[in-house]
């Protein structure tokens, strides 16, 4: 395994250009209408802050806005809003943070974009973030009994129908969006009727997020605690998905929107594999050989490496009390963002396919290679499917690409590759 003290040339030049870092900002902390099964981050109010987690402060609201325009040292900006639930926070909060990023501007374009459960959105919220062009990210992981079976609220009802009325609204009043799927067991064998379901409701762009986590049952009816892989007590939750399942579920995906949807439907996961096939930078850190430029400010300003690292011992600081551009650059995050790399093992490092996957998140690196090498990722199985499945139609879009040549020209090829 390499050294954890490696570093690039690549990483070097990183240390010393322009900052430029994404921050997602939780004003509510872990508080949501939903009590969703697979949401890592519903326990965070109980083991981290005691229960207590109020709507940010409009001081530290402004102070966080003031320091991430500040330490982004390029002309965009882009604030993501999520939780928990951000629209709990009420349209006026959303308002007074416009007017501190129309103070603190200096010039910069500021983009929104925020995550919901769709559940409080409304005609008011709909007008609202129209007219101040907030891209949304709307969580709907498929069909009705897909979503439905973990996507509960507190009473145990499901939300699928006020999901769909929130689409309604959001189409009625031109609202830019866009759909973050969960993909859980209850996923396997049914991508292409997953994606034929967003499609059928009006989204374009679609992201699928593989869940894969750790629980410790909990007692008296409590939900069950998710917990960082390995500790004591806790074994892999029941809605995990399958390595074998997102490979076939990824493919089976891909399948239906090669022969007929490139260039009008966009899938996350293709594109980043398709700027991976041409060297292009993939944009999003779980394909990126290092991580640590996307951090994580709660409800009382204390930042974090990541969303998924949550923890005390990934606790980088308070931005009352340490600016967030030093939080940022701190030998902390930087270590934690090279590790990503440092911390795989040999058989990664060897695969064919590194280059594409650059082992996913960390936080599904608990599996061990066939030689004992720990930091395996779970879900090594299915990506490799996944890319050797792909791979011809990569290396012709590319190919496309090199060309100047539109890489929706893939269509007809894959269709008459496929037959």
């Amino acid at each position: 395994m390499p050294q954890k003290n490696y570093i690039t040339f690549h990483d070097a030049i990183k240390s010393g250009a322009p900052a430029a870092f994404a921050s997602m900002v939780k004003p509510l902390g872990s508080a949501c209408n939903l009590n969703c099964s697979y949401c890592y981050y519903l326990d965070k109010a109980p083991t981290i802050y005691e229960n207590r987690q109020p709507l940010m402060p409009l001081n530290v609201l402004e102070e966080y806005i003031r320091q991430y325009i500040v330490a982004n040292e390029v002309p965009e900006v882009t604030f993501v809003w999520h939780g928990g639930e951000p629209l709990m926070a009420g349209i006026e909060y959303y308002k007074k943070a416009i007017e501190f990023q129309r103070k603190y501007a200096s010039g910069k374009a500021i983009i929104n974009s925020l995550q919901t459960n769709g559940l409080l959105m409304n005609s008011d919220w709909a007008r609202f973030f129209h007219n101040n062009k907030f891209l949304i990210g709307l969580s709907v992981d498929g069909p009705r009994d897909i979503h439905d079976a973990y996507r509960v609220n507190k009473a145990g009802r499901p939300s699928f129908d006020k999901v769909m009325a929130a689409v309604s609204l959001m189409k009625q009043y031109g609202v830019e969006y866009n759909t973050l799927s969960v993909v859980t067991n209850l996923s396997e064998g049914r991508g292409a009727e997953v994606y034929r379901f967003l499609k059928s409701i009006g989204s374009r762009f679609m992201q699928f997020l593989p869940v894969v986590e750790h629980i410790i049952p909990g007692d008296d009816n409590r939900r069950p605690v998710i917990a960082k892989p390995g500790t004591e007590g806790s074994g892999m939750a029941p809605w995990s998905v399958s390595a074998p399942g997102y490979g076939r579920f990824m493919t089976d995906i891909f399948d239906e929107w090669v022969v007929r949807d490139v260039g009008e439907y966009f899938v996350q996961a293709f594109d980043m594999t398709l700027a991976q096939w041409v060297g292009a930078k993939p944009g999003l850190c779980i394909y990126s050989e290092t991580c640590g430029d996307a951090l994580v400010v709660e409800h009382n300003g204390d930042v974090y490496s990541c969303d998924h690292f949550v923890y005390p011992e990934y606790k980088l600081g308070n931005i009352l009390e340490t600016d967030l551009s030093l939080l940022y650059q701190s030998p902390k995050q930087f270590e934690f963002g090279v590790n990503k790399r440092n911390t795989l093992p040999r058989y990664c490092m060897r695969c064919k396919y590194y280059f594409a996957c650059r082992g996913e998140c960390p936080k599904h690196r608990f599996m061990k290679t066939e030689t004992g090498e720990p930091g395996l990722n779970a879900l090594c199985e299915g990506f490799k499917h996944y890319y050797q499945h792909v791979e011809p139609y990569m290396e012709y879009m590319a190919m496309l690409l090199a060309q100047k040549r539109a890489p929706a020209l893939v269509m007809q090829w894959a269709r008459e590759r496929i037959g």
